[in-house]
């Protein structure tokens, strides 16, 4: 679910239309449990702010995610150990970047994210906990995923909106003449599909194993484990008009030694890609989701993504 909508401009919340604009979004929009408790911290936290704290009907008050810079600690999931410990993050407008430090005391952070690179979204389901958030930003030309939550609800809310904010006033003074309607798309955003599939090998030979994939417009992402901090490896996904294409079923001859027999057929001026899904629904989803993608056309940021991909691969 896109949740562009719910960064508020300062004239914006003068009134209420905006935000029961944005809970009608919230309450309506895809059905499927997982989506709903995603959204289900940032829809209590909405009405907490409307009816409790009447944070858009004070004008002069000014909100939490206005602040130049937030320093606060998140429960972090540790890379290697898997295990959750209290990390220190600091957010800065005016450095345009996110740090995060292993020591509340430490003078050097141990990882500055800037603001050009993040996206963050809510991962109740795959972090398990209600509050769970999965932050993503590019380290050396890779994503690094790290996963973060809080106790308190509105805590984590509040990170998320300063993370968004921060990025509004980024791209704002890098596009000077774009309106905030138009720069919200340009925030973060939700991962257009994410699941298990199985896939194989390069020389499709190799047998199929089970793999966590995340569809990130046009990168395909694959992991071992969900919650691991790198990908495996990614499919850049380009437009069809450029060779690009997915369609349901293996080409004929395919050994398909996998636990499941309903495959997918990536196709890209370099090579095959092969995966197999559980059911035909899976099936049908995942290619439909590839199709919209490669028949969206490829912006000038997009084309040099995809130059980068064939270098480095």
């Amino acid at each position: 679910m896109d949740t562009s909508h719910l960064v508020l401009s300062p004239k914006e919340r003068s009134g209420f239309r905006p935000l029961l604009a944005a809970m009608q979004c919230i309450v309506s929009a895809h059905p499927a449990p997982g989506k709903i408790q995603c959204m289900r911290v940032l829809r209590e936290q909405w009405i907490r702010a409307k009816y409790e704290r009447k944070e858009f009907t004070e004008a002069e008050k000014k909100l939490t995610y206005e602040e130049a810079t937030r320093d606060g600690m998140l429960m972090k999931r540790g890379r290697d150990n898997g295990q959750f410990l209290s990390r220190r993050f600091v957010l800065s407008v005016r450095e345009g970047t996110l740090k995060y430090f292993t020591k509340y005391d430490a003078k050097e952070p141990k990882a500055t994210i800037k603001m050009d690179t993040i996206n963050a979204s809510f991962q109740p389901e795959k972090i398990g906990n209600p509050n769970g958030l999965q932050i993503t930003y590019l380290k050396d030309y890779k994503n690094r995923n790290i996963f973060v939550y809080h106790e308190n609800g509105k805590e984590i809310v509040d990170w998320f909106n300063s993370i968004r904010a921060v990025q509004l006033h980024y791209l704002s003074v890098a596009f000077p003449g774009a309106t905030d309607a138009e720069l919200r798309p340009k925030l973060t955003r939700n991962f257009l599909k994410e699941g298990y599939m199985e896939k194989t090998g390069p020389r499709q030979t190799e047998g199929f194993k089970k793999r966590w994939f995340t569809l990130d417009h046009r990168r395909l992402m694959y992991f071992k484990d969900p919650l691991d901090a790198f990908a495996k490896g990614e499919v850049f996904l380009g437009n069809s008009d450029l060779g690009y294409s997915a369609s349901a079923g293996l080409p004929t001859g395919t050994h398909c030694n996998g636990a499941w027999n309903y495959g997918i057929t990536i196709v890209t001026p370099e090579r095959s890609f092969l995966f197999t899904c559980e059911t035909e629904g899976e099936q049908q989803d995942w290619v439909q989701h590839f199709n919209n993608v490669l028949r969206t056309p490829m912006t000038p940021q997009e084309y040099s993504m995809e130059a980068l991909y064939k270098y480095k691969h």
